[in-house]
């Protein structure tokens, strides 16, 4: 028998009270059990959105919340702006150009984030712009855009909307106090449930643009969404995914007992113990630290040395799945996800099982020196 690690940025393992929890027997979605746990599921997913307005949830993956937020805020022919740093900044422009929207865009080299005063000039030169997408955590690179920062660089009359697909939970996102008007995530990440359940946050701005919107939509009728949710007990419009409810009940329930500060601050220490392990063992980090995300790690592999077959002997001898590079990141990088249900034996597991595989491809490690750096940084960190 053999264990097997899930280190990839998702899906994310799932803890075993979530597990347990998918396992109910099935309710009818428009009697009062499922209006009691929609009803606490709502409450409990305003905290982590870090938010007062509501939070929509929808069957779906993150590509489909983004798709949501483009068919409900945005008509053909519309001139938007896209901030991209990488493979899932670029699928938001993708999204919008497939329903006619024009994307003029900002972006940054892959591995670097967005620079804010970029993105002012940009709009500040092209005031019929009103609109702004943009990735908070690119998990193509491993790079957290300070989305409070552009924010506050950009008119007061632009709408910022922002996939949160991989930061979300586990990357700090005040939502309200940062006066981010949309965002977006899906359950397969750090809210540490299986795909299939999309989230749409909207504030009163936004809500004004989508009451005023002729888009055609059915399925992701954001207006029909907000109609049912307000109902008492609140229901869906269509069938909703119980058991992934169930599961996210049982999930917010353990991130809220934690504390979300505990959260993010646990997703950050295994991010800095991970980046000092592979530093340690000489390996070139594809983000700089002061940019680099808390939930993901993208690493070059070393010259010699074939991600492909890297990763391959981490999975089939070490058990250990990791991610590899996406697009013209392909075949460069391998990526560790350390967000979600996470904590220190994976860091220190991950990383032994990266000095055994690398060893055994003829790269030069002195074993113990990257859980010796990473060690330092969780004492420390304790």
């Amino acid at each position: 028998m053999k264990k097997q690690m899930l280190m990839v940025p998702g899906p994310t393992p799932v803890p075993p009270e979530v597990l347990q929890a998918m396992g109910k027997q099935m309710i009818n979605h428009r009697g009062a059990a499922f209006g009691e746990l929609f009803s606490e599921v709502n409450h409990l997913i305003k905290k982590v959105f870090q938010t007062e307005n509501h939070v929509l949830i929808f069957p779906g993956a993150g590509t489909g919340a983004m798709e949501a937020a483009v068919v409900n805020l945005t008509e053909p022919g519309e001139r938007v702006l896209l901030a991209t740093i990488g493979a899932f900044g670029d699928r938001f422009g993708d999204i919008l150009e497939g329903h006619g929207v024009i994307v003029e865009r900002v972006e940054a080299e892959w591995g670097m984030a967005i620079d804010p005063q970029a993105v002012k000039e940009k709009l500040e030169n092209n005031r019929e712009i009103k609109k702004l997408f943009i990735t908070h955590n690119e998990t193509s690179t491993g790079v957290t855009n300070d989305l409070k920062a552009v924010k506050d660089a950009i008119p007061d009359d632009v709408l910022m909307i922002v996939d949160a697909v991989s930061g979300l939970g586990g990357i700090d996102l005040k939502m309200d106090e940062w006066g981010i008007d949309v965002v977006v995530t899906g359950s397969q990440k750090a809210l540490m449930i299986p795909p299939g359940l999309a989230f749409i946050a909207l504030n009163d701005r936004a809500w004004k643009v989508v009451e005023e919107n002729k888009a055609p939509k059915y399925y992701w009728d954001f207006k029909l969404a907000r109609k049912f949710l307000e109902k008492n007990p609140p229901e869906t419009p269509y069938t909703p995914a119980v058991s992934l409810l169930y599961a996210l009940q049982a999930s917010l329930r353990l991130i809220i007992e934690e504390g979300l500060e505990n959260v993010f601050a646990r997703h950050e220490l295994m991010a800095k113990a991970i980046r000092a392990g592979v530093k340690a063992l000489g390996l070139k980090m594809l983000a700089e630290d002061d940019v680099a995300s808390h939930t993901v790690t993208a690493v070059y592999s070393p010259e010699g040395i074939d991600v492909g077959k890297l990763r391959k002997l981490m999975r089939e001898k070490y058990g250990i799945t990791l991610a590899g590079g996406q697009k013209k990141l392909e075949g460069k990088i391998f990526r560790i996800g350390h967000l979600g249900y996470v904590d220190w034996p994976d860091v220190v597991t991950v990383l032994a099982g990266l000095e055994l595989a690398l060893k055994e491809l003829g790269y030069p490690v002195e074993f113990g020196t990257a859980i010796k750096a990473a060690q330092e940084i969780l004492f420390a960190g304790r």
